[in-house]
């Protein structure tokens, strides 16, 4: 379709998927929004098939049409969702080379996307918080720092979703008196307009409030410690503690603790400004990792993707400029 001497930049989340066709000189020439990604649920052809519309969309807007033959990239760059571990990642790999797009795909976890949208090379380590947590690092030379980040049994603790259920769980035992007073037993119920955790404990579980709707507790979660509550600060707290400890580890694990490297923080949760998170995060990596420079990630996570893209090809660094002046990062 006319696109050789373009890169294909792909970030799929669960949710959504950003597509953007990029020329080696770091030229945005087409783009397009799709659908989720999720092999788990749909299983991995389904989540192709999705895929493929989107890109052709992307293909089109970037002039492509069927009649020019089928779709050929110099580079495949695709930043995905449920790739959380190196097997996945194989699979989703063999997956998009069947496509035929092209014979070089690289498939990475979508958190690599939020790295290198905030870095200047693909160089540091990020830490994700929206639904979930995770981090990961990388460095110039391929070496990757990571976690299965799949949930508890991978050792993880956090996300939107997880200071949900935890909120949850302190408000239910300080209503009943197994537990410590908070506001949280009041605050909790009342975003649903009910008058009490029971009354909320009884509308999940009969599916009155649909369980999807549980993320909506996480902002009220961080408005009751901002009020002064000790046990919604405990949570906030720990967050902070969980975040600085995984970037830690990934800093350790690649031998940047002590040298001057960026820390990104991205997702909905460590985006919003917390001050309370943000102060303690800073204090925690400022004595652990003193020489680490934190920041927030506010570029779409697509140009991480084409970034990387653009990494794989040797563009020339004019072309990152370029690209990221368009993001405006």
């Amino acid at each position: 379709m006319g696109v050789t001497r373009s890169v294909l930049a792909i970030d799929a989340g669960n949710s959504k998927t950003d597509v953007a066709v990029v020329g080696t000189d770091g030229s945005v020439l087409g783009t397009a929004r799709g659908g989720g990604f999720q092999p788990p649920v749909v299983g991995v052809d389904a989540a192709m098939r999705v895929l493929s519309d989107t890109v052709e969309r992307a293909a089109a807007s970037a002039g492509a049409t069927a009649q020019d033959g089928p779709l050929r990239f110099a580079h495949v760059s695709a930043c995905l969702a449920n790739a959380d571990l190196p097997v996945e990642e194989l699979e989703l790999t063999a997956a998009l080379r069947g496509l035929g797009w092209s014979r070089s795909v690289e498939v990475r976890n979508d958190t690599f996307a939020i790295l290198r949208a905030g870095v200047e090379e693909p160089r540091g380590v990020a830490v994700v918080c929206g639904a979930g947590i995770n981090c990961v690092g990388m460095l110039p030379d391929g070496r990757t720092a990571r976690f299965p980040a799949i949930g508890k049994i991978s050792g993880d603790w956090g996300g939107g979703a997880g200071l949900a259920e935890e909120a949850l769980w302190f408000a239910a035992r300080a209503e009943d008196g197994r537990g410590e007073a908070t506001e949280l037993a009041r605050t909790l119920p009342a975003h649903f307009g009910l008058d009490s955790m029971y009354a909320l404990i009884e509308a999940l579980h009969l599916g009155r409030v649909l369980p999807v709707r549980k993320h909506e507790l996480t902002p009220v979660l961080f408005a009751t410690a901002a009020r002064g509550d000790g046990v919604a600060g405990a949570i906030v707290d720990r967050l902070a503690d969980e975040v600085v400890t995984m970037a830690t580890v990934a800093l350790s694990r690649l031998g940047l603790l002590d040298e001057e490297v960026p820390v990104v923080l991205g997702g909905s949760v460590l985006s919003a400004g917390h001050p309370r998170l943000d102060t303690r995060i800073t204090s925690l990596l400022s004595a652990r990792a003193p020489k680490a420079a934190p920041s927030v990630v506010t570029s779409p996570p697509v140009l991480g993707a084409a970034l990387l893209a653009l990494d794989h090809v040797g563009a020339e660094e004019e072309a990152r400029a370029g690209l990221r002046a368009h993001y405006g990062a």
